[in-house]
């Protein structure tokens, strides 16, 4: 606000006081005289700290065409009021320029795929610069941030089915050899139940044999003359006779013993003890002869 002779300014901001057409003073914030014949004040200078967002569209080194948007933060230094006001005219196209120049001479040396993962650098690079070349103009900069990397929407699409591409096959892999696992632990546990099942038979028939050793011996001592042939038969017949039992306990079954008669047990105990004989005798034969 300016008022004869009087004039006010505001917090955050700065005006230039001329005489004459010279520079005469920087005027902060508060309120100050002036002379209005020969004295004229300035608009209020922002010392506030402002962004510019600047879009370069630009290529990258695999001849991708991206466009790239960087945010640049910059203020007037306080004590550089004088040349920020004499010395530029227009702070905002001086920096669009120096953003220009400094992404289309970094990204053109990048591949895309490199571009989002140097964007720091790049945003880096752009702040050096800048502070070097507005320092002499009475501003600063704060912060230069790489906000936007946008390739063509061709482009975009082609990266995505790359990627969805890799990841599936990825996948496939990992698919592939989680089944090969659960096929060789399958197999494993296939190894191990039939190992342990025939150890389990073997340990079985073994004590099979040994009960039935120890029964013919205890019937031949408490029955005086009987034969171990005889034992083997009644062994055999109670067997049999279990057997029948255990199928008749169950209401539906498919089993079918053939021939089903008690005498089949008596040809069954002579079909035993031929095959006994047989390998007896031939056992006999092959020591005779060696």
């Amino acid at each position: 606000m300016v008022l004869p002779f009087l004039f006010t300014v505001d917090q955050q901001t700065a005006r230039v006081v001329q005489r004459f057409g010279k520079f005469a003073r920087v005027a902060g914030p508060g309120l100050h005289y002036f002379s209005p014949f020969f004295e004229t004040v300035s608009e209020p200078i922002n010392l506030r700290v402002q962004q510019l967002d600047v879009p370069v569209e630009t290529k990258t080194e695999d001849d991708v065409f991206v466009r790239v948007v960087v945010s640049v933060q910059y203020n007037v230094l306080p004590d550089r009021v004088f040349e920020a006001f004499y010395k530029l005219d227009d702070p905002e196209r001086q920096i669009t320029s120096y953003v220009f120049d400094v992404v289309r001479a970094r990204v053109p040396t990048i591949k895309l795929d490199d571009v989002f993962e140097k964007k720091d650098d790049i945003a880096e690079a752009i702040k050096t610069e800048l502070r070097e070349v507005m320092d002499d103009f009475g501003y600063g900069i704060l912060k230069a941030l790489v906000t936007d990397i946008d390739p063509d929407p061709k482009v975009k699409q082609a990266m995505n089915e790359i990627n969805a591409a890799q990841r599936m096959r990825i996948a496939a892999t990992e698919k592939g050899e989680a089944e090969r696992i659960l096929k060789v632990k399958a197999a494993q546990a296939e190894a191990e139940s039939k190992a342990l099942s025939g150890k389990g038979i073997a340990d079985q028939r073994r004590a099979i044999i040994d009960g039935l050793r120890e029964s013919v011996d205890e019937f031949a001592r408490s029955v005086p003359g009987a034969s171990p042939q005889d034992v083997m038969n009644i062994v055999l017949l109670t067997q049999y006779f279990d057997t029948l039992k255990e199928i008749g306990a169950t209401s539906t079954t498919n089993t079918l013993l053939i021939p089903h008669s008690p005498s089949a047990v008596t040809d069954l105990a002579e079909q035993i003890r031929s095959s006994m004989l047989t390998s007896d005798q031939l056992d006999r034969a092959i020591q005779g002869t060696s």
